[in-house]
């Protein structure tokens, strides 16, 4: 898991990067059926691509703060999101690594993505909203998804998942963790099985940038 000083921008990948694996508990008739289609939709996407705005409440900060951006998937586990405006970072995910640029810092950070590191991507949760299977207890109510993690390790409280009628079946999301963080993540202009290419997760560092790299062993 990435170790950096600055909570801040880490935050800002709260939502952008999660839930490669989801779980159904004892659920409503109403939350199962949600539930199938999101997987039977997902059962026919093979890439994703689209924009979204991100509002952010941290606590420790006291304030909310509000994102847009792009975000670009090929399941089942490639990601890339492009924050545009004065931030312009980008994360990007592949397997098991995940990578975070911070352009206006000047500093990459590389570390291992998984299950557990949640906080450090918030929009990754749609790579993994077809295998609602494992994780999460599923509840309804008023038409949205309630997941609740299984696991006590998990940092994330619950996470509230709204329906779209629309091919893509995921309107918004909103993560609220054990620190009394949320984020609320909003899809538009969502297209799937583009032909997203791998070539679209490359990334090659900008001349001035120092790299911290949190996969090596000892790492601080």
């Amino acid at each position: 898991m990435i170790k950096s000083k600055n909570k801040k921008h880490l935050m800002r990948g709260f939502i952008l990067a999660a839930l490669f694996s989801l779980g159904i508990g004892p659920a409503t008739a109403s939350a199962s059926g949600l539930v199938a289609r999101i997987q039977a939709a997902y059962g026919r996407i093979r890439d994703i691509s689209g924009n979204f705005t991100q509002e952010s409440f941290l606590k420790d900060l006291g304030k909310k703060q509000e994102y847009h951006g792009h975000f670009i998937i090929k399941l089942p586990s490639r990601m890339r999101y492009i924050y545009q405006g004065s931030s312009q970072d980008q994360v990007i995910i592949k397997g098991g690594r995940i990578m975070i640029y911070q352009k206006n810092e000047k500093q990459e950070l590389v570390g291992f993505f998984n299950a557990q590191t949640y906080g450090t991507a918030p929009v990754a949760l749609l790579g993994g909203m077809g295998k609602i299977e494992k994780d999460f207890k599923v509840d309804e109510k008023k038409g949205e998804l309630i997941l609740t993690p299984r696991s006590t390790e998990n940092k994330v409280t619950y996470i509230v998942v709204r329906p779209s009628g629309g091919r893509f079946p995921i309107k918004s999301f909103t993560i609220h963790d054990k620190y009394s963080n949320t984020v609320k993540i909003t899809l538009k202009d969502v297209s799937v099985n583009t032909g997203v290419k791998d070539q679209a997760f490359d990334f090659t560092s900008p001349p001035g940038v120092s790299v911290f790299n949190y996969t090596r062993q000892g790492a601080d």
